[in-house]
């Protein structure tokens, strides 16, 4: 059985020009030259360039969507062309499509670029910062705003160092027992909206965003900062999603796994999670089987299946029974 997630739509989306300006970029000092009422370009892919080979030519070499780095080498090798050759390079250059470009080291324009930028709706932003410093930095940022997303309804912990997702309808007790489960010592990500990422490595990460981050709602009590009562080690910015856990109220007649050698899959942007569907019942105490569930989860990926030895065990003492003789 593999169940799909219920999630809201992917996003992959682009990012503004203007978010380059934003508080996460601030340590590359960016700045606007030409194209103010423009920023709101997208940009749709997280790899940047240096478009060295188009300078020299070779047009095809530019890709839609992408930043456009102009550095101390491209700035040089224009220079040395004529007028009228360099003013048709840049010509050809700005008619492609260029979300944005990009002036490291504090390097002053070449004439009448930023003039044709202007005209063409390009933005040029500018930084005194390195080459490879602005490419890091940007290329960390877009990679991290364009990776698919969504987001989902449940509690992400951090239980061992795994990233476990409680997911069930309301009032099911999911943030019950993820804060039963933060007083015994593990950590709280997210609570009621969580963000998923996938990263290209195929990693799924979970975090949560905004206002909501650090807090949790309690029926009865209200909005509680986890953070402030119980510590700095309480909470978590964000974690990979490595086990799904999905809370159900017991339903007399159901068929629940008693032996757990069934492993089913829980997907999240086409990513599949360990998923383990767990009853909910008077006299069950669902944070420590939610921890069991945890430490029994580490154990596998150690090579440890506790259920698949049991039955290897029980199927060589049947067989040992079978090839003894009767008396």
């Amino acid at each position: 059985m593999e169940p799909r997630g219920r999630m809201e739509d992917e996003q992959t989306g682009a990012v503004r020009v203007a978010e380059l300006l934003g508080e996460e970029l601030a340590y590359l000092r960016l700045k606007v030259l030409s194209g103010e009422k423009h920023l709101d370009n997208p940009i749709t892919h997280p790899r940047v360039q240096k478009p060295g080979l188009a300078f020299a030519g070779y047009y095809a070499y530019i890709k839609p969507g992408r930043v456009q780095i102009i550095g101390e080498s491209e700035t040089e090798y224009l220079k040395t062309l004529g007028d009228e050759e360099r003013q048709e390079r840049l010509e050809q250059i700005t008619a492609l499509p260029v979300p944005v470009f990009v002036i490291t080291k504090g390097i002053e324009p070449l004439p009448g670029f930023l003039a044709l930028c202007q005209s063409r709706e390009l933005p040029v932003l500018s930084s005194t910062a390195l080459s490879s410093t602005v490419i890091k930095g940007l290329s960390y940022f877009l990679e991290d705003h364009l990776v698919p997303s969504t987001s989902l309804h449940g509690v992400l912990l951090e239980i061992y160092g795994l990233g476990v997702l409680l997911i069930g309808e309301s009032g099911v007790g999911k943030s019950e027992s993820a804060l039963d489960l933060i007083t015994r010592g593990h950590s709280l990500v997210a609570d009621d909206k969580v963000m998923a990422k996938r990263y290209p490595n195929g990693e799924l990460v979970g975090y949560s965003e905004g206002p909501l981050r650090h807090h949790m709602e309690l029926r009865g009590i209200g909005i509680i900062n986890v953070q402030d009562l119980f510590g700095l080690a309480s909470v978590r910015e964000r974690t990979t999603i490595d086990l799904v856990i999905e809370l159900e109220h017991w339903r007399d007649g159901q068929t629940y796994d008693r032996l757990g050698l069934d492993e089913s899959l829980y997907h999240i942007l086409d990513t599949p999670c360990p998923y383990i569907r767990m009853p909910v019942a008077l006299g069950r105490n669902i944070s420590i089987l939610v921890e069991i569930a945890a430490r029994n989860h580490v154990l596998k990926l150690q090579g440890h299946h506790s259920a698949r030895e049991f039955a290897r065990k029980l199927e060589a003492q049947l067989e040992r029974t079978r090839k003894t003789p009767l008396r």
